[in-house]
């Protein structure tokens, strides 16, 4: 059984298919992306009075934009909506860091 599953896991990355998603903004803009929620998440550790309100908000609203995108775009791109399903979260927790410290 996991045989199996791992044979057709490795047929897949060997696809056609796979290495042209891999050539296409669908893969590389949400790579890209992940930058946001990694530099949110690494912000944490730092004190709160660095974060600003209105980048905060403005990165919520992006983040929010931008997962409607990703779901009604065709194909559907998960990779950019779980970018910024992190981000948002991310973001929301900063903003309540800054709430709190405030």
């Amino acid at each position: 059984m996991a045989g199996t599953i791992a044979r057709k896991a490795i047929d897949h990355l060997k696809s056609k298919e796979f290495r042209d998603y891999l050539t296409r903004c669908h893969f590389w803009g949400p790579v890209a992306n992940w930058g946001l929620p990694i530099a949110a998440f690494s912000d944490m550790k730092k004190s709160p009075e660095i974060i600003s309100g209105r980048m905060t908000f403005a990165l919520c609203c992006y983040s929010l934009l931008f997962m409607r995108f990703a779901y009604k775009v065709q194909p559907r791109n998960w990779l950019l909506f779980a970018c910024h399903l992190t981000n948002e979260s991310a973001q929301l927790a900063q903003g309540a860091r800054l709430i709190k410290y405030k």
